[in-house]
């Protein structure tokens, strides 16, 4: 099948699209181009581009709830092939303003929140 569009960008609500993008380059790199104090564009090396929407009297998702205001959507992030890769990954996210949401030894991700609310996990990469 053709494609009618090229993929463009994922866009995240958010109170403060200035902060949120630097919390990303943080994590992903590049460095965050704003058109205005309303949208901020992260061009992400060798990836894709996202951006963050400034929306007025915003209320972040709750997770793992989905009968109010749910996730609507969630990023993964592969941080390495053992768990040292992993803590170390957490580590710096944790110290970028992120918080953690979810954990258990036995799955091979961890659920985080980023400063404005939205899930994100950092994925363990299993080689066999």
């Amino acid at each position: 099948m053709s494609a009618v569009a090229r993929f463009r960008s994922t866009v995240i609500d958010c109170p403060d699209p200035h902060a949120l993008a630097a919390f990303y380059a943080g994590i992903l790199g590049g460095t965050p181009q704003a058109a205005d104090d309303e949208w901020v564009v992260l061009e992400i090396p060798d990836g894709p581009r996202i951006a963050f929407q400034r929306v007025a009297e915003y209320t972040p998702p709750e997770w793992p709830r989905a009968d109010r205001n749910p996730q609507q959507f969630h990023l993964d992030f592969d941080a390495g092939s053992t768990w040292e890769e992993i803590e170390a990954a957490e580590q710096k996210v944790l110290a970028l303003g992120a918080r953690e949401l979810h954990r258990e030894d036995k799955e091979d991700f961890r659920v985080y929140a980023d400063p404005a609310g939205h899930p994100f996990c950092l994925c363990r990469i299993d080689h066999p």
